[in-house]
């Protein structure tokens, strides 16, 4: 904040070739505004939301009926609903495009590529749309998928959703445990999983796994072939079905979509689960289809027939994200393994191969990157790629820097957050405005996104909590398993009555961007100050000697103190000397408050599936609580790493 000049700034011509600008334009004359510039125009998003939304659907091409009635009740977050006349299918809206052009480009580490055409894709959904139909499957029942992020994942969600089935997947790491708390609460009618898959270079075998799963949740199993041996796998199950058994009686044909309503389910996601079991998340068809609409085309620029790549497994909500790109006509670029296998530049090597115009990823492979000494902009040609997007955690001003001086210097950096709860962003980049390091560019359209203090007032030169005042079409249709509604309020509307209370703990910038500083929940709060974890993690993981940190209250001596825990670099031993050097990098780069108590290096950092630091399960397990649900976590064993070491027991 404050800095003198942007890291990147669009020209004036850009601005006017950019969708948004277009759409600005469109919105001006349908609705006869006058827009003094894009902050007028977000304003005006928010204050007519219904106009705004309708004007997404028609601008951005929506098949379906829009019907009359926008929205009712729109003042009231729990009871409001956008186009509740409305009629449409979500996958008819994703399979608009046809013909020999690149639908899907695929590689599995180095070990698969594949190509689907658009008519590909289509023929394939239409043969898995009778196979799923003959079996029963209607609209409201869930398919559940354990798969990589592939080509036949893509197909079965959307031949699922043009019946109106409920999709839900996860990706193959999760264990036993971990898929079956997820899995095991929604009851599919149908269970999809791959024969084993790549991971940095080898074979993983998943068939104990599958056989065990599928014997709890007793339903069907559909084997796709992948890295292993499909007839092997399913013939040793009670019901399984090879792919290719499964689609072969049917001939692709013209494909059918159900004409649900704006509301029906589409997707069940699940929270990271690791206070306790997973919290089903479910998703609308219409108001997922609108809000990525949006995202896609007027935050992103995504044209038709540009590629679009989002580093992600399918048990992320990027996923989900990053298909929505078929409804604009975009090119799905899907990798599946290690970004690190065979080494560092293989998704570069994929971005510059493929011409890859928007390219998204986590701030943790973004810092791993900047780490490892890697500098793609001296190894790789990329005139194509105009925009990165980084989520999973905040983006450090470091790793900003690193972007445009080590990947591309004219691109647009946008760093976004929102997340599984909302299937999408609650901020994030836009075309037409300057990318200031550390920030994210602002509030995505249409969202009444704010930071409020603790008493529920609205801040601006202060650190509170981010809140969205008003109804948006992405909300969760309901949670799964939560009939009177009493967990999805908990969840979002007990903070601060009819406002959404996200749990991000935020901050508005200088120049009308949003800072995030961690979880609200993993908020320090010594001597009775609130402090994001965040603002820590930008200080030592700037330190060469700094690996990956993370960074906990303690219950000491009737207040909390700091504790920061470092993953050092290969080798190295945290000494008096080194701790001395990061409690002056963070006394001098944050404020002596932010400085910790106590720095304990570990040999690993627990993480979630998708990456995220978990500061909570490391809190519970430091002051000797159960951590309810280590399946959640990609490597459970580091939790053992925090217990009972002597340091937390010394003033």
């Amino acid at each position: 904040m404050g800095n003198e000049q942007p890291l990147w700034a669009p020209s004036a011509q850009a601005c006017e070739r950019t969708p948004l600008y277009h759409f600005m334009d469109w919105c001006a004359q349908r609705y006869g505004q006058s827009f003094a510039g894009y902050d007028a125009f977000y304003q005006w998003s928010v204050d007519q939301r219904a106009d705004f939304w309708s004007g997404i659907w028609e601008f951005c091409g929506v098949r379906g009926e829009r019907g009359e009635t926008l929205l009712v009740d729109g003042d009231d977050m729990l009871r409001a609903r956008f186009f509740p006349e409305a009629r449409l299918n979500f996958a008819q809206n994703l399979l608009a495009e046809s013909g020999d052009g690149d639908a899907i480009v695929f590689r599995g580490e180095d070990k698969v590529r594949d190509r689907w055409s658009w008519e590909r894709l289509r023929s394939e959904v239409s043969r898995l749309q009778q196979a799923f139909r003959a079996m029963g499957i209607v609209a409201g029942d869930r398919i559940a998928a354990m798969m990589p992020n592939m080509p036949e994942t893509v197909a079965c969600m959307l031949a699922a959703a043009s019946l109106g089935a409920i999709w839900s997947s996860c990706s193959p790491d999760f264990g036993e445990q971990g898929v079956l708390d997820r899995f095991g609460q929604i009851a599919p009618k149908l269970f999809i999983v791959c024969d084993g898959y790549w991971y940095n270079g080898k074979r993983q075998d998943v068939a104990a796994k599958v056989r065990a799963v599928a014997s709890v949740l007793a339903t069907p199993v559909l084997v796709v072939p992948y890295a292993g041996d499909a007839p092997a796998l399913s013939d040793s199950l009670a019901d399984g079905r090879t792919l290719a058994s499964f689609v072969e009686p049917f001939e692709a044909t013209t494909l059918h979509f159900e004409q649900l309503p704006f509301s029906h389910p589409l997707y069940i996601l699940f929270s990271s689960g690791t206070t306790g079991v997973p919290k089903c998340i479910v998703h609308s068809a219409g108001g997922t289809l609108l809000q990525h609409l949006k995202e896609h085309r007027l935050h992103c620029s995504l044209e038709e027939g540009e590629k679009l790549f989002y580093f992600t497994t399918c048990g992320w909500m990027m996923w989900n994200w990053l298909v929505s790109g078929l409804a604009v006509g975009a090119t799905l670029c899907l990798y599946d393994g290690s970004p690190f296998a065979p080494d560092g530049n293989v998704l570069f090597d994929y971005a510059q191969d493929e011409g890859i115009a928007v390219f998204g990823t986590s701030a943790k492979y973004l810092d791993a990157l900047r780490k490892s000494g890697i500098v793609p902009r001296q190894s790789h040609v990329l005139p194509v790629l105009r925009m990165m997007a980084s989520t999973g955690s905040p983006l450090s001003p470091e790793s900003f820097s690193f972007v445009y001086d080590g990947i591309k210097s004219d691109l647009h950096l946008a760093s976004i957050s929102g997340g599984t709860d909302i299937v999408s962003c609650f901020v994030l980049g836009n075309p037409l405005k300057p990318v200031w390091r550390g920030e994210i560019q602002g509030p995505g359209l249409g969202l009444a996104v704010d930071v409020w203090s603790d008493e529920g007032k609205p801040v601006r030169a202060e650190k509170g909590e981010l809140v969205c005042t008003m109804a948006f079409p992405s909300m969760p249709v309901m949670f799964w398993n939560d009939p009177d509604g009493s967990k999805y309020r908990a969840a979002y509307f007990d903070r601060f009555p009819n406002v959404w209370c996200h749990g991000d703990f935020a901050e508005w910038t200088a120049h009308g961007g949003i800072v995030i500083h961690g979880r609200s929940d993993a908020t320090l709060n010594p001597g009775g100050v609130r402090i994001g974890t965040a603002e820590i993690y930008n200080q030592v993981e700037q330190m060469p000697e700094v690996a990956e940190a993370i960074c906990i209250g303690q219950d000491w001596d009737d207040d909390v103190r700091v504790v920061l825990f470092v993953r050092l670099a290969e080798r190295l031993k945290l000494d008096d000397a080194l701790r001395q050097s990061i409690r002056t990098r963070i006394r001098s780069g944050a404020s002596p408050r932010h400085v910790p108590a106590k720095i304990v290096q570990v040999a690993d950092i627990p993480r979630t599936k998708s990456g995220k630091i978990v500061e909570l399960a490391v809190r519970d397990v430091v002051h000797g609580r159960l951590v309810k649900n280590k399946e959640a976590l990609a490597n459970p064993e580091a939790l053992d790493l925090f217990r009972n070491l002597p340091e937390l027991n010394e003033g």
